[in-house]
This record gives C-alpha cells, sequence and structure tokens, in this order.
C-alpha cells in the first residue's frame, strides 16, 4: 500500500513537470510576428518602406499595398523604426509575448528626416528619450562624392575637425582634442589602432557604414578617461532585407593624385539567417602640387575585406563580424625626396604599413522580460615603418581582447536596471 502511494507520487510529480516543462517552453519558444500596413496622411499605401527593429538587426521593406511582416520574433519590448524618403521617421514600440502583433502605421510627409534610434546610448534609444546629445551623420553617395577623404566628412558636424598630414593621413579632432583623447568605435567596438602617432591613419573606410554618432562635451567621460575629447562611433550597414539579396558597386576617380577607388559588396537574408561581404581596393599615385611638380612618395595603397553573418532565433540573436585593413601610405621625409626620380603608385621606399584584424561578436539572449548581452572583440594591428628597400625601421604588434556581458532586468517605464562587467586586455610587442 505505501510502495503504491509512493510510485502515484512520482508519477503524479512527473506529469506535474512535463506540465510545467511544456508552459515554460511554450512561454519561451511561441511564435511571434509582426504584421502591419504603412500608410500616409491620406490613408494610402506606402510601398518600399523600410521596417527595422536595430536591437534585433532585422527587417524587411514593405510590398506595393503597404504590408510587412516579420517572424520567428523572441518574447520582449522592442522598438520599430519605419521610414521612407520624403517622410517622417516613425518609432512604434511593440510589446511582444508569444502571439500575433497587427499595426498599422502612418507616416507623414516631411522635407527634414526626424531623428531615428541611436545607438551609442548605450541602449537602442531614441534622441528624444536619451539625456545625452549624440551627432549623426547619415553617410549616402553625396557624402562620398564629396571628398575622397573619409575624415573630411565628418567635419560637417559642428565641434569635429581634422588634423591633416596629406596622403591620406588623418586625426579626427573633438573640440580641440585629438590623438588619445578621442575615443574611436567601430559598431560600438573599441577601435585600437590610430593613436601611435601624428603619421597613422583611422583605418576605417566609409564604405559599408550608414551612419557616423558623435558624443561630445562631458558625456563623453562615461566611455572612460580615454574619450575626454570625445567619442566616434562607426555604424555598420543594415543588413539585407528578409527574403532578398542586395548588392552595390562603387568607383571613384580622382585626377590630382591619378586615383581610383573600387568597392563591391553583396548581402542577403533569409528568415532567421542574414550574411554579407565586401570588398575595397584604393590606389594613389604622387600627388600633384602648383607649376606641375609632384610630391616624392605621398602615393598609397588600401585594401579592406568585410564579412557578416548573424542568426535571429525566437530566444537568441548574434552577429558576427570581421574586418580586414591593410595599408601602405608613403613618408614625406626629405631623406626620400632625392631619392624619388620619377612619379609612382605603389611604395617601395620610406613608407609604414598598417595591417588591422578585427572580430568581433554582439549576441543578445531573451529570457522572458530579461535581456543578456554578451559582446566580445579581439583586435590585432601591426605597424611597420619601411627605410630603404626591405629595410624594417619600427615593426610592432598591438592587440586588444575585449569582453562585455550584461543583464537588462524588467523594468518599469523611466526606470532601467541593467547589472554589467566588462573587462579589456592589451599587449604590444615590438620586434623592431
Amino acid at each position: 500500500m505505501v510502495l503504491n502511494l509512493i510510485i502515484c507520487l512520482v508519477c503524479d510529480y512527473k506529469q506535474y513537470f512535463l506540465i510545467i516543462a511544456t508552459l515554460v517552453a511554450t512561454k519561451l519558444f511561441a511564435q511571434n510576428v509582426i504584421k502591419g500596413t504603412v500608410l500616409n496622411e491620406n490613408n494610402v499605401p506606402v510601398g518600399g518602406a523600410n521596417v527595422f527593429i536595430p536591437m534585433l538587426v532585422k527587417g524587411t521593406t514593405t510590398s506595393s499595398r503597404g504590408e510587412f511582416e516579420l517572424n520567428n520574433l523572441p518574447n520582449g519590448r522592442f522598438d520599430l523604426q519605419v521610414s521612407h524618403i520624403g517622410y517622417a521617421n516613425q518609432i512604434v514600440s511593440v510589446n511582444l509575448a508569444g502571439g500575433e502583433e497587427n499595426l498599422i502605421v502612418k507616416l507623414t510627409h516631411a522635407s527634414i528626416e526626424a531623428e531615428a534610434v541611436v545607438v551609442s546610448a548605450g541602449y537602442n534609444t531614441t534622441q528624444y528619450q536619451n539625456a545625452v546629445k549624440i551627432d549623426i551623420l547619415r553617410l549616402n553617395e553625396h557624402h562620398r562624392l564629396l571628398s575622397p577623404n573619409f575624415m573630411e566628412m565628418l567635419t560637417s558636424l559642428p565641434g569635429v575637425d581634422m588634423i591633416s598630414k596629406g596622403n591620406g593621413v588623418t586625426k579626427p579632432v573633438i573640440r580641440g582634442l585629438s590623438m588619445n583623447d578621442v575615443l574611436v568605435l567601430s559598431n560600438s567596438v573599441r577601435f585600437e589602432n590610430y593613436q601611435y602617432s601624428s603619421h597613422h591613419l583611422l583605418g576605417i573606410d566609409e564604405f559599408g557604414i550608414e551612419s557616423v554618432e558623435v558624443i561630445k562635451g562631458p558625456a563623453s567621460l562615461l566611455y572612460g578617461s580615454d574619450a575626454i575629447g570625445g567619442v566616434i562611433n562607426f555604424i555598420k550597414e543594415r543588413p539585407a532585407a528578409e527574403g532578398k539579396v542586395e548588392g552595390d558597386y562603387n568607383l571613384q576617380l580622382f585626377s590630382n593624385s591619378l586615383g581610383m577607388v573600387n568597392n563591391i559588396g553583396i548581402k542577403a537574408s533569409g528568415s532567421k539567417f542574414h550574411g554579407g561581404a565586401r570588398f575595397g581596393q584604393r590606389t594613389h599615385a604622387d600627388y600633384l602640387q602648383g607649376g606641375g611638380t609632384f610630391v616624392p612618395i605621398s602615393r598609397f595603397t588600401e585594401h579592406s575585406v568585410k564579412f557578416n553573418g548573424g542568426f535571429n532565433g525566437k530566444v537568441m540573436t548574434t552577429n558576427l563580424l570581421y574586418d580586414f585593413n591593410l595599408q601602405n601610405l608613403g613618408l614625406v621625409e626629405e631623406e626620400a625626396i632625392n631619392e624619388i626620380a620619377g612619379r609612382g603608385r605603389k611604395p617601395s621606399i620610406f613608407y609604414q604599413q598598417l595591417g588591422t584584424h578585427l572580430v568581433s561578436s554582439q549576441s543578445k539572449i531573451f529570457l522572458g522580460k530579461t535581456k543578456v548581452d554578451v559582446n566580445n572583440s579581439l583586435q590585432s594591428t601591426e605597424l611597420t615603418h619601411f627605410g630603404e628597400p626591405n629595410e624594417y625601421e619600427l615593426q610592432m604588434r598591438l592587440t586588444t581582447l575585449i569582453y562585455e556581458a550584461k543583464v537588462l532586468l524588467p523594468s518599469k517605464p523611466g526606470n532601467d536596471y541593467i547589472l554589467g562587467v566588462q573587462g579589456i586586455n592589451q599587449s604590444m610587442e615590438y620586434q623592431y
């Protein structure tokens, strides 16, 4: 009798466990779908509008009837950004809890684009909701055609200037401070390679960059003592719209330096996976100056490779990025003038080579109303100075490992609770 009772109790506990496990699984893995229609102020469907969730790095475009659908979304609260050329941006907050959300978004005509979601605030939010003032420069084809110098584009922002050393070498200046006083981020990851001296360039090209966010003033100290001047965050381009394959090719020609810039990119997205690749090449001969003479050894070349891939699930999203940049920059020095007989394109003496590898991962785990962010990056930069042919004057390698984890706890309107830990490990290796 006692044995039978124990067996029955065990059976009951197993049944209860299965019921609880089923409920938990249903809660965590419930199908979340956002459907909607985008209309203008006259209730006319807006086709080709961009619908994007910054936190999930996932988006789509509306059909000719203004309809859109996003599937395989996790539980939680997300900001949906809806934009179209000629209309003011709309930010719609959506709470997903295992079901289907139907939206009607209305766009109004505007000659000035409304503010979008900013990234550098620590979490995705609109500028209106954020106490930190962030200047945003959105790159388009017009910006890229204005100048062959990427840094020069940023000088259109108030308080931002540059130090130019010629032949592609420029330094960002924010309110009079530069070098180690300005922190550079690549997609919110610390970029550690350009602070060696005034001869070393930024190391980030303009292709594959959607926008640049700049923080000036006291708020930049939230990023550490090396951001006393300010913070420049280069935001990567968005993945392709769900279910689409997109590509682009850019060609630029320059008469003064006989320069040529080539860049080609392709990206694709499915319901769960997305990926892309981009390849770039830049070559310039010695610059011409007044009177028709050229500046010896002002030539430079650059090659870049960028890969990205990601996964969007109901419980977890992750994005992997790899950037490689190799630059050969001529050093306009007095001893080089007498040894350069003719105008050329490829540096062979008195030049510096800067090679940078950057691998980063950004993951988010959704556990009901709690979110966990895990971000890691590994960067390796090798700097080499060449004098006479095959003569190494300087060679060193900087390796930087950064890790970060934070938990975004359930919050009430007007309050956010975040627990986190982060660390950085740097090592410098001198070979010459």
